[in-house]
């Protein structure tokens, strides 16, 4: 008996990670500085939907007149990504067409298609991995010069780092989606040789 209770514990402690594989992901575009309006008046006008909204943001330090202010801004400017099955989605599609700010669904409104491949996993690194807010990411240099990451935002997309400013402490990092290339700046803070493992 108390074998057959730790075997459904354990299946009821499934992996988060292979649920969001079950998951699929879609991406909708809606106006630039505007994403976090959009959720907040789709969530307010259909509560019942049960779908999930992401809007994956960055920390990063912005400096003016000498003074160092926490900030946060957008991993993918205008874009707002949701987590669905197919048909939840398609039940849905036109409560995401009414709200005000909504442009289109990636591919098209006419062949909206879920995330895959490179996308996919770059969106799901940023939702998942790097949590809603990518927080500051651990570095150090080895002794060539180069960019070594301990944790954070930039674990996994060290082939992305295009440019980095140490003064800064910023990693410009080149980022995919669909058809569309951009580069976005992610925080990182030197530790030392102690603070490595």
């Amino acid at each position: 008996m108390g074998n057959s209770i730790s075997n459904i514990g354990c299946l009821l402690c499934l992996n988060y990670d292979l649920l969001s594989v079950l998951m699929d992901y879609y991406a909708i575009q809606v106006k630039t500085r505007g994403e976090e309006k959009f959720m907040r008046l789709f969530n307010a006008l259909y509560p019942q939907t049960g779908l999930s909204l992401h809007f994956p943001r960055r920390q990063v330090n912005i400096r003016r007149r000498g003074v160092i202010r926490p900030s946060t801004a957008a991993v993918f400017p205008g874009y707002v990504f949701i987590e669905a099955e197919k048909d939840d989605l398609f039940a849905h599609q036109w409560k995401f067409r009414r709200t005000d700010g909504f442009y289109r669904f990636l591919k098209s409104n006419q062949n909206i298609r879920p995330l895959a491949d490179r996308d996919l996993e770059l969106v799901l690194h940023f939702i998942k991995k790097a949590g809603p807010i990518a927080g500051v990411s651990r570095v150090y240099f080895n002794e060539n010069a180069r960019i070594v990451v301990v944790d954070g935002a930039l674990m996994g997309l060290e082939g992305r780092i295009i440019k980095v400013d140490k003064r800064k402490k910023r990693a410009k990092v080149k980022l995919d989606l669909y058809d569309d290339s951009f580069a976005i700046d992610l925080a990182f803070e030197v530790i030392g040789a102690l603070d490595r493992h």
